[in-house]
């Protein structure tokens, strides 16, 4: 099992261009089973989580031709409407096949999904907006069964999820008519979702914001599109600088997706300077304290909380975090304790006294984001990290050892 070594206290200087976006490409890819006509992603990310998306759509019987970062989805068989556990068990985002498939076949059997040891993340809101377009749902040894023609209707999210506003597009593109989705999720990766769903042939507006409504149509065609840039590894790499101090330019990164959090950096005394086509970051030295709250976009995003965490463990003062996305998010907490954190953290929030310096210790990671303030804390720790259980990391994050060494860090892969 693959370990990252990390000797810290080098300041990260240079230029990077970001990644396309995990969290964009993943219901993009899924959206393709809305069509038998090729469809062309650009800008798609090399990562675990979207091998996996190819092995669920091959295994649903679409073809997958990587290139690069050029991926072609194409008809290979007749496409089958039960999603198995051996593949739905390793990422949540397959439970966003239902929608999809139901729409076009009537019907759909979808193992409950696994993924990140980070609280319940119930897909009740996903089942709940299928059964709104008409669906009618029931649960057997695992598995979620839904059947029924969809019709277009207004659908309310009782809480803005991001996969289940997903889930009800895709399902609403392929049926003829209007459907109105109230209390949207308006991530930028929703926005991106839409466009897609356009140039198959609905007409989707208001994505990106709290309504979002979509014109669907019988068939859909083929399409040719590029993935927005990935704001989590953005904001993960701004941490990380402002952490262990220096210089980086990111090429690619969309300050409008990342307001809540270069609010919070310029408070903390980062210097973040909107560039063209970028963001540059400026930092050294501690630090100052500074609460947050994670929240739906536009708000402060909960994907970015552990590297937050871990860059308030060396701020001057005491800090503040609320997790009021995810339950169980704080496991990265006792990890970062074992590297001379000072942090008390109960179910939804963990208060943070500020340290003036961490030391390296061996350290696992729990999960994507978890693993990420990992890293972050051990390039601005004294002394070598070891971190085990990289495999959560490499679901979210490219080759992030090579980025990291690419902007002087001391860090390396051990297999």
């Amino acid at each position: 099992m693959d370990e990252f070594v990390i000797d810290g206290g080098r300041r990260l200087r240079g230029t990077y261009q970001v990644n396309g976006s995990k969290n964009s490409a993943l219901p993009i890819l899924i959206a393709t089973l809305l069509t038998d006509e090729d469809c062309v992603l650009d800008n798609v990310p090399a990562l675990r989580d979207i091998r996996t998306t190819f092995r669920l759509l091959e295994t649903l019987g679409k073809k997958v031709e990587v290139s690069g970062k050029r991926v072609k989805v194409t008809y290979g068989k007749a496409l089958v409407t039960h999603a198995p556990y051996d593949i739905v068990k390793q990422m949540r985002a397959s439970i966003l096949v239902a929608g999809p498939l139901l729409a076009r076949f009537g019907k759909v059997r979808v193992s409950l999904p696994g993924g990140c040891a980070i609280g319940l993340r119930p897909v009740d809101i996903h089942v709940k907006g299928l059964e709104a377009m008409g669906a009618a749902a029931s649960t057997k040894e695992g598995d979620v069964y839904l059947t029924g023609a969809l019709e277009p209707s207004k659908v309310r999210f009782r809480f803005p999820s991001v996969g289940a506003t997903e889930n009800v597009m895709m399902a609403a593109a392929a049926v003829e008519g209007e459907t109105v989705i109230e209390n949207a999720a308006r991530e930028p990766e929703i926005e991106d979702l839409g466009h897609f769903l356009t140039s198959l042939g609905a007409r989707v507006t208001g994505a990106g914001t709290s309504r979002v409504v979509v014109r669907g149509a019988e068939r859909l065609k083929g399409a040719h599109h590029r993935v927005i840039a990935d704001r989590i590894e953005s904001g993960t790499l701004l941490v990380a600088v402002a952490a262990a101090g220096g210089d980086v330019t990111l090429k690619g990164a969309v300050p409008s997706h990342l307001t809540a959090l270069i609010k919070a950096l310029r408070r903390a005394g980062a210097k973040v300077s909107e560039v063209k086509g970028g963001l540059r970051v400026r930092a050294a030295g501690r630090p100052k304290a500074v609460n947050v709250v994670t929240e739906p976009h536009p708000g402060f995003p909960t994907d970015v909380q552990a590297p937050w965490m871990a860059y308030m463990t060396l701020a001057k003062g005491v800090s503040r975090v609320k997790e009021a996305i995810f339950e169980r998010r704080f496991l990265h907490a006792a990890e970062l304790a074992r590297m001379g954190a000072r942090i008390e953290a109960h179910s939804e929030s963990a208060v943070v006294t500020g340290v003036p310096e961490l030391s390296g210790a061996a350290i696992m990671a729990s999960d994507i984001r978890a693993g990420a303030g990992l890293v972050v804390a051990a390039l601005a720790a004294k002394g070598r990290t070891v971190i085990q259980r990289v495999y959560h990391i490499d679901r979210g994050y490219e080759r992030l050892e090579l980025v990291l060494r690419g902007l002087g860090a001391r860090m390396r892969r051990l297999r």
